[in-house]
C-alpha cells in the first residue's frame, strides 16, 4: 500500500504472460489495501491454497515415506546397515546414513541421532561424537542425497512459482539439482569423518561422560522375523525398480515422452516422479509391516497413512500462508520491481556470477540461524532473489543450490532449528550438564567447514560449467 501511494515503478523487458513474447514493459506497485486488492485477497485464497505446486507433491510422497516411517522400515534398513559396518568405517556410515535419511524427511533425527551415539559407545568411542557425526549429517547435510527426496519437490514447487514471475512457462524439475547434491553427499560424508575423527572426537574425549547403560538394547541385532521382513522388503523394492528400469529403457518405453522419446523433458518419468518414489516406499514398506508383524490387515496400514498425514498438519497450514504471500507477491508486483531494479543494480557493479552466488550462500546461511524452516525461508526469499538472478542469466536450478547450502550449514548451529531441543535431550543422556552451548561448541566446525567446502565446490561447478540436473543448466 506505501509503495503503490508513493507510485513506485519499474520498466525493463518483461516475457508478456498472454503472448509469451519478451517486451519492454513499465510495471507500477499494486496496493492490497485497495478495493481490488481486498476483492482479490478474499476471492483466490482458496485457489492460491489448492494451486499451490508443493502442496500436493510433498503430501503424495509422504504416503511412501510415510509408511515406511512407521512400519519401522527405514529404521531397521539403518540398524542393519551400521551391524556390518567395519569399525574403520563407523564414522563415514554414520555421517553418509545421516545425510541419507533425509529421503525420509525427519526420520534421521528421530531414529540415526541417537543411534550414531549408540553407535560409537559399542565400538569403545565417545557417544557424544557419534551424535555430532549422526546429527551433522542429518541436518549439516541436509539438502544432499544419492536420491531425490521429499525437500526437492518442496523447493522445486516454490522456485516454479517464483520462476513464473519472469518466465510463466519455465518449470524447476525436482531433479533440477540431482547432479550437484549427489557428489555433494560425498564430499559432506568425507569432511564430516575428517571433523568427527580429527576435531570433535580428540576434544570430547577429555570431557569426564556420566555413567550409560552400555547393553543399551538399541543395538542388537534384528530378531529373525525383522531380518526375514527387511529380506522381503528389499526385494520388492528392487523389483519395483527394475520395473521402472523397463518401462523407461525401450524407445517406446511408457515412462518416455510420447512424442520425442526423451527421458527428461516432459516425460512421464520426470512428471510423475514424485508418484513412483511414494510407490516405491510403500508397497515395500507394506511388505515389511506385513512381514513383522507391524500390519495385521489393511486398517492397519490405513492408519499409518493417516498417521502420516498428520505429521503434515504443520506443512499444511504453512503452506496456505506460503501460498498467499508468493501470490501476493506476483499480484501486487513488488517481486517484479524488486527483481528488475536488483538485476539492473547487479549489472551496474558488474559482479561475477561465481561471487554473486558465494554472497548468498553466505546470506541464506545467516538468515537460517534466526528462521529455521528450509520452506518457509524459500517462500520468502524466491520471490525476491530468483526472478532477480534469472534477468542476469543464472539459471533457478542454480540459485536453489545455493540456498540449499546455506540453509544447511548452519541448522546445526540454530537454536531456533525444530529439533534442536530434542538433540540436547539425546546429549544429557552422556552428560547431565549438557545444554544449547554444549551443542553449538561441538557444532561449530563441522558448520563452519561445510559451508567453506560445499561453496568451493559450487564455486569449482560453476567454473567448469557442469549441469546441476538433468536438463538443468548454470545458465538461461
Amino acid at each position: 500500500a506505501i509503495v503503490a501511494g508513493v507510485g513506485l515503478s519499474s520498466t525493463g523487458e518483461l516475457i508478456d504472460r498472454t503472448t509469451n513474447e519478451v517486451s519492454l514493459q513499465t510495471i507500477k506497485a499494486v496496493s492490497l489495501l485497495s478495493r481490488e486488492g481486498i476483492v482479490y485477497m478474499l476471492e483466490n485464497a482458496i485457489s492460491n491454497f489448492v494451486n499451490f505446486a508443493p502442496l500436493g507433491m510433498v503430501l503424495v510422497g509422504m504416503f511412501g515415506i510415510g509408511t515406511a516411517e512407521g512400519s519401522g522400515y527405514i529404521s531397521a534398513l539403518l540398524k542393519r546397515t551400521v551391524q556390518i559396518t567395519p569399525a574403520a568405517l563407523v564414522t563415514p556410515m554414520v555421517v553418509f546414513l545421516g545425510v541419507m535419511s533425509n529421503i525420509a524427511s525427519d526420520a534421521g533425527y528421530v531414529v540415526l541421532v541417537p543411534l550414531g551415539a549408540l553407535i560409537f559407545m559399542s565400538f569403545g568411542r565417545h557417544p557424544l561424537a557419534g551424535l555430532a557425526a549422526g546429527f551433522a549429517g542429518v541436518s549439516g547435510g541436509f539438502s544432499a542425497n544419492l536420491m531425490v527426496g521429499t525437500i526437492d519437490p518442496m523447493l522445486a514447487g516454490l522456485s516454479t512459482e517464483a520462476a513464473k514471475m519472469v518466465d510463466p512457462n519455465y518449470v524447476v524439475s525436482p531433479t533440477g539439482n540431482f547432479f550437484f547434491m549427489f557428489v555433494s553427499t560425498f564430499l559432506i560424508t568425507i569432511l564430516g569423518w575428517i571433523i568427527t575423527d580429527k576435531i570433535v572426537e580428540p576434544r570430547l574425549s577429555k570431557q569426564k561422560l556420566d555413567s550409560v547403560d552400555s547393553n543399551d538394547d538399541s543395538l542388537k541385532n534384528l530378531s529373525d522375523q525383522e531380518k526375514k521382513a527387511l529380506k522381503y522388503a528389499n526385494m520388492t523394492f528392487f523389483t519395483l525398480a527394475v520395473i521402472v528400469v523397463l518401462l523407461t529403457i525401450p524407445e517406446n518405453g511408457i515412462l518416455r515422452n510420447a512424442e520425442t522419446g526423451s527421458i527428461i523433458d516432459h516425460s512421464p518419468l520426470m512428471n510423475g516422479f514424485v508418484t513412483i518414489l511414494a510407490i516405491l516406499f510403500l508397497i515395500p514398506s507394506i511388505v515389511f509391516g506385513k512381514v513383522a508383524g507391524v500390519f495385521k490387515n489393511e486398517k492397519d496400514v490405513c492408519a499409518q497413512l493417516e498417521t502420516a498425514m498428520k505429521s503434515m498438519g504443520g506443512y499444511i497450514a504453512l503452506s496456505f500462508v506460503a501460498a498467499q504471500f508468493v501470490n501476493y507477491f506476483s499480484y501486487t508486483n513488488l517481486g517484479t520491481i524488486l527483481a528488475l531494479e536488483g538485476a539492473k543494480l547487479l549489472q551496474s557493479l558488474n559482479i561475477n556470477s561465481t561471487l554473486l552466488m558465494i554472497l548468498f550462500v553466505l546470506f541464506v546461511g545467516f538468515i537460517n540461524l534466526f528462521m529455521g524452516s528450509a520452506s518457509a525461508k524459500w517462500a520468502i526469499l524466491a520471490p525476491v532473489f530468483l526472478p532477480m538472478f534469472m534477468n542476469v542469466g543464472i539459471s533457478p536450478e542454480l540459485t536453489q543450490v545455493a540456498y540449499r547450502i546455506g540453509d544447511s550449514t548452519t541448522n546445526i548451529i540454530s537454536p531456533l532449528m525444530s529439533y534442536f531441543a530434542m538433540i540436547v535431550v539425546f546429549a544429557q543422556k552422556y552428560d547431565k550438564k549438557a545444554g544449547i552451548g554444549t551443542i553449538i561448541s561441538t557444532m561449530v566446525p563441522y558448520s563452519i567447514i561445510f559451508l567453506i567446502g560445499w561453496t568451493i565446490l559450487l564455486a569449482f561447478w560453476m567454473l567448469l560449467g557442469i549441469p546441476l540436473g538433468p536438463g538443468a543448466g548454470l545458465t538461461i
